[in-house]
């Protein structure tokens, strides 16, 4: 491929190889082929002129890599491919500046060059898009702003006032692209939040042997594997194994559903608990997930109810403007003093800020790491007076540590406790499971695998066959509610004297309690501070859920300074938790984590998952921080909170206003062309005035730093 380096500098290279090097189709693919490179992070395309932005670790030796493949690329080597997220949200937003910029260059020379007489035929041309939406609603018997926006610029027109009828149209025309703009930005975020990003699934052959393939080599009738905590790839059918399957981003149903030999399963759900062997009925486009992606390109349920909200206003004020017109002309019998009225469109204020409030909002939380499915979840937001915290993972780092291990009979040694433990726990996926087989390791303790096959009981522990007898580990509950096992007085004793304040992992092997391993998760530095600026901000009531023991969740509780906390919660108590605290008439948001903390999330109003939270989490949040930062949580309150006042301000503004130039026209002290051009300057500084940062007015970021230091010295 021959080309020219535009531009070099740093991490950012552009290079253009001409118009007709390659179709939009075949940038996607040389972008795809690109990204293979471990070193090169984002690549752009554009087929106008074969131009390929490439963001690349900085280097001289990358910088040849990059030049020597973009010399070895043939027009054989190129194939079309599907754009990623982030080419589509970039190509969605320079859609959108192109459309904005030709809307304003073709206005600038219409007013510059063109005769007055030709420019008042493009007005009447223009205006019978506006006249016929009218029209339509009129025959309808709907009183809306398409009613009046039809009657303003007829009104105008028949009044000769074309400048206003045109200014109207132009800021009409910047509104609703500003509104399709929004709703195309939510859309392709949601979308992507649904779309399955896998590469690799286990392939299962005739001889039951399991094979890594790439997914795009799946066919009907293969059969694959799918493991716990993974994402079902495929539709199919079940035909070996069975498991808990969470089909909320399905069905919208938080608990997840039992799948045995013969169920079907769809892709987009996730294997919460057990292992399946699916015989594959359709893939990629041909998926239930796929044909719902394609219901939501036509979906309105993404926008604000503050959008949704602003929209309605407009249409309810429109009855009140054509009164208030006809009252002006039967009082004054003066149609100019009557059109001065009609001309001041409320609507046209409120349909242009409100989406520019939100598209400016979502762009700061973009700017913040954060990814937001629709302006709804960040009113949702700012709205809660209830937040619902996982412990583990959200409150804690996520790395707990062994700090004791207690044997409770002379059968077995300490060091025999952890070794059983850490043999039995190494192949389970958890963060306390691996903090017990680190603390083995450290202490040089080696095991054998005297074991048959795990199973998971999830939130629960495992059951196992251990040198021949039965062998469970886990939580209080499993271990003495489900599985029986035997306590005696001085055991009960022996465990509240010793394992206070911590959080306790039991092994009994035969019905029998053998053994404590003590577990410490410490909280966060700033936890405690972040609880804090969220009580300030309005959050009346902070509620932490754990699994861990009474003792441990009271010694978090007590350290983050929570009143109200529950232990030992199971993962469909947390969803029955939020439920509860929804019919009292709470609006709560769930931050999260794990693949636990999934039926919450889709009870909650609003959900919030961390940086390294499981796949079910992020897919089933509304709202995923990208940094492990718990300050996101304040930034994102302030955010939202920030969003509303600035749409409230605009309405108390627009309505101050546009009242004071329908006072005026109606006394005649300003003419139809001064009420129009007063009113649509002022909707195009209230527009600008919607796009300002919420947070650099603050000095948010500062005071962070302060009282972060201050925690630490603490």
């Amino acid at each position: 491929m021959k080309f020219q380096v535009m531009y070099d500098n740093g991490p950012r290279l552009r290079v253009r190889s001409g118009q007709w090097a390659f179709t939009k189709e075949e940038g996607y693919g040389l972008a795809s082929l690109l990204l293979d490179q471990s070193f090169i992070y984002e690549v752009y395309t554009s087929h106008r002129n074969g131009s390929i932005l490439i963001y690349y670790e900085e280097g001289i030796e990358n910088k040849e890599k990059i030049f020597n493949i973009l010399k070895g690329i043939t027009l054989d080597d190129l194939f079309e491919a599907e754009p990623t997220q982030t080419q589509v949200s970039k190509e969605i937003s320079e859609d959108f500046y192109l459309k904005l910029s030709k809307m304003i260059f073709k206005r600038a020379i219409m007013r510059i060059f063109l005769p007055i007489p030709i420019k008042n035929i493009l007005t009447i041309y223009h205006a019978l898009e506006y006249v016929w939406d009218g029209l339509d609603s009129l025959t309808s018997f709907r009183i809306d702003v398409a009613l009046l926006d039809g009657a303003a610029v007829t009104g105008a027109l028949l009044n000769g006032q074309y400048q206003p009828a045109s200014s109207m149209m132009f800021l009409l025309s910047i509104s609703d692209a500003l509104e399709d703009y929004t709703l195309q930005k939510a859309k392709s975020t949601l979308k992507d939040s649904l779309a399955l990003n896998i590469d690799n699934v286990w392939v299962v052959g005739e001889d039951g042997e399991e094979k890594q393939c790439p997914a795009v080599d799946i066919d009907k009738g293969d059969k694959i594997k799918v493991h716990m905590g993974d994402v079902i790839p495929v539709d199919g059918k079940v035909i070996d194994g069975e498991g808990m399957v969470n089909e909320a981003s399905m069905t919208g149903e938080p608990m997840a559903v039992h799948k045995m030999e013969g169920k079907t399963v769809h892709a987009g759900t996730v294997l919460e608990e057990g292992n399946l062997i699916i015989e594959v009925y359709s893939m990629n486009k041909e998926t239930r997930l796929n044909k719902i992606i394609d219901l939501i390109e036509n979906s309105e349920d993404l926008k604000a109810e503050t959008q949704s909200k602003a929209e309605k206003l407009a249409d309810s004020i429109v009855p009140y403007s054509f009164i208030a017109t006809a009252l002006t002309y039967l009082i004054t019998r003066n149609p100019t003093k009557a059109l001065s009225v009609l001309m001041v469109d409320f609507s046209c204020a409120i349909k242009l800020t409100t989406p520019l409030s939100i598209i400016s909002a979502m762009r700061e939380a973009s700017d913040h790491r954060m990814m937001i499915k629709g302006g709804k979840f960040l009113e949702n937001y700012a709205n809660a007076d209830t937040i619902v915290f996982d412990k583990t993972g959200t409150l804690t780092n996520a790395t707990p540590k062994v700090v004791d291990v207690i044997p409770m009979s002379k059968r077995y040694s300490r060091d025999e406790i952890l070794t059983m433990a850490a043999c039995i726990e190494e192949h389970f996926a958890h963060s306390i499971a691996t903090a017990i087989v680190k603390q083995a390791e450290k202490e040089g303790l080696i095991h054998e695998e005297d074991h048959s096959e795990v199973e998971y009981i999830v939130a629960h522990g495992i059951v196992t066959e251990y040198d021949g007898k039965r062998a469970v580990i886990g939580s209080k509950h499993f271990l003495f509610d489900d599985e029986k096992v035997k306590l005696t007085k001085t055991q009960e004793k022996k465990i509240d004297k010793q394992s206070k304040e911590h959080s306790v992992v039991y092994l009994a092997i035969d019905g029998k309690l053998e053994g404590l391993i003590c577990i410490d998760d410490p909280v966060r530095e700033e936890a405690k501070y972040v609880i804090e600026e969220l009580k300030s901000l309005g959050i009346e009531n902070v509620i932490m859920l754990t699994g861990d023991s009474e003792s441990g969740a009271k010694s978090s509780a007590e350290a983050l300074g929570i009143t109200q906390y529950k232990s030992q919660v199971l993962p469909e108590d947390k969803s029955r938790i939020v439920e509860e605290l929804k019919q009292e008439g709470k609006t709560v948001i769930m931050v999260g984590d794990g693949i636990n903390d999934s039926p919450a999330l889709a009870a909650a109003d609003v959900s919030v998952s961390m940086k390294n939270s499981s796949d079910i989490a992020r897919e089933v949040a509304d709202i995923s921080l990208l940094s492990d930062d718990l300050y996101d949580l304040v930034t994102l309150r302030k955010l939202s909170a920030g969003m509303l006042d600035k749409i409230n301000s605009n309405y108390r503004n627009i309505v101050a206003v546009n009242g004071s130039l329908l006072v005026l026209g109606v006394f005649g002290v300003i003419q139809p062309s001064t009420s129009s051009m007063i009113h649509n300057l002022s909707t195009m500084l209230f527009g600008a005035m919607s796009t300002k940062s919420v947070l650099k007015d603050s000095d948010y970021e500062n005071d962070i730093e302060v009282k972060a230091i201050d925690v630490v010295e603490a």
